[in-house]
């Protein structure tokens, strides 16, 4: 099952803690324990009962509660016909985005989800979206271009495209710090791109957008090309971070071994 969210994993600890709190109070008070024994009966009942009961019950009796979101979520991409990443360029002004919103919205087609990059000459937003099996690829470059968009790009997908790219760039750096030698494979599952080799990043014959270079101290500039599909300033920014963690562990000297662990053996 997904992660629930904090506010209702709190709401349904709650939930359960509370009665089996107001019981043990209520058992424990009118006995004629010491006040020091009530309180320790109290804490460490309440802590067993919190552990062994609360938590569980509300996980199996709240379940379908607690994971709603998320749930929903996956049946809105399991049910999907088709599912589209879509990236156009609009005026940086306020309505810009809902004009997109709405024209995607008169051909039913749902937004999963959205990341805007700025750009030269406005933002780039970058869309997944879930449309109708009637709906083409023509159809969702008339619905960007009627919004007022830009060189707008759409290509088919799958549910992977929801995978979050933050959370993918830290895994992919902690790949990174276990081994520096993985950089190119790393950023090349980051940005689903094709490592070129030196000879024919030479070759100039991909647009400039689809090709993205990288300048590393070890293995020299590195080369990836994602045809079709333009690399956002985000993904660059990202990619160059990895380069530059990379280059600083693979130059890092090892620690020196401390003073006690010279001389323990003697």
């Amino acid at each position: 099952m997904p992660e629930p969210t904090k506010t209702r994993l709190t709401l349904a600890n709650v939930a359960v803690m509370l009665p089996i709190e107001l019981l043990v109070h209520a058992a424990v008070v009118d006995t004629q324990l010491p006040y020091v024994a009530k309180v320790m009966v109290l804490a460490v009942t309440a802590t067993v009962l919190v552990i062994w009961v609360a938590e569980p019950s509300a996980a199996r009796i709240l379940r379908g509660w607690l994971h709603a979101p998320a749930l929903r979520q996956r049946r809105k991409l399991a049910a999907a016909p088709a599912l589209w990443r879509a990236r156009t360029v609009v005026r940086d002004e306020p309505g810009s985005l809902q004009r997109v919103t709405q024209a995607l919205a008169r051909r039913k087609i749902n937004i999963l989800g959205i990341h805007v990059h700025p750009v030269p000459g406005g933002v780039l937003d970058e869309f997944v979206l879930a449309a109708p099996g009637d709906v083409g690829e023509r159809e969702l470059l008339e619905a960007l271009l009627s919004a007022g968009g830009s060189s707008p790009h759409v290509w088919p997908t799958t549910s992977l495209a929801m995978a979050d790219g933050q959370t993918r760039a830290l895994s992919l750096a902690a790949r990174i710090a276990q081994a520096p030698e993985e950089l190119p494979l790393a950023v090349a599952e980051l940005l689903r791109a094709r490592i070129l080799s030196p000879a024919e990043g030479a070759l100039e014959k991909y647009d400039a957008g689809t090709r993205l270079k990288i300048p590393t101290a070890w293995h020299g500039p590195i080369t990836f090309v994602r045809p079709g599909e333009p690399f956002t300033p985000a993904e660059s920014a990202r990619a160059h971070r990895l380069a530059e963690l990379a280059e600083i562990l693979a130059y890092r000297p090892a620690p020196a071994r401390p003073n006690w662990v010279a001389t323990s053996g003697g």
